[in-house]
């Protein structure tokens, strides 16, 4: 597991009427302070990524469809650096991932239907000097091969 990044197995409470799951408490050892909280979605076989912050910690998870999600340390101070890690995330797999800054992250949607990605960053969007960079996903030079691994 690269530095710094923490995985939480989500709650999931189901009843007669749907269910409840809880995603982020102010009690639980991953979390540090509250941004904002958006959703973004991605579409099956799209890929949004690469893209980093310096400041911000992003703690998401896909509330709908599914989506994998990848992280790659490109921090030369870190011992995990180089290191890619893969999640699979949505509702066959029901998990928060919290990337600390500077730890490259994208998102590919997969399975049949757009996938609905649920993010709770530390900080706020600051329209006037957004904390995001991006590096192209094919061409940027990150060691990941985004295609279907069939076989």
């Amino acid at each position: 597991m690269i530095q710094g990044v923490a995985v939480k197995k989500l709650r999931v409470i189901p009843d007669e009427r749907g269910f409840l799951m809880e995603i982020l408490r102010d009690d639980d050892e991953i979390f540090e302070k509250f941004g904002q909280v958006y959703i973004t979605t991605v579409y099956p076989g799209v890929v949004k990524g690469w893209h980093y912050h310096k400041l911000q910690r992003d703690n998401m998870t896909v509330i709908k469809g599914m989506a994998k999600i990848v992280l790659y340390d490109n921090r030369p101070e870190s011992p995990t650096y180089g290191e890619t890690n893969e999640f699979f995330v949505g509702e066959q797999n029901r998990v928060l991932i919290s990337i600390p800054p500077m730890v490259l992250h994208g998102i590919k949607g997969i399975g049949t239907e757009m996938a609905i990605v649920l993010n709770v960053p530390t900080e706020h969007y600051n329209y006037e000097s957004p904390d995001e960079y991006r590096i192209d996903p094919y061409k940027g030079g990150i060691p990941y091969d985004w295609s279907l691994k069939e076989g």
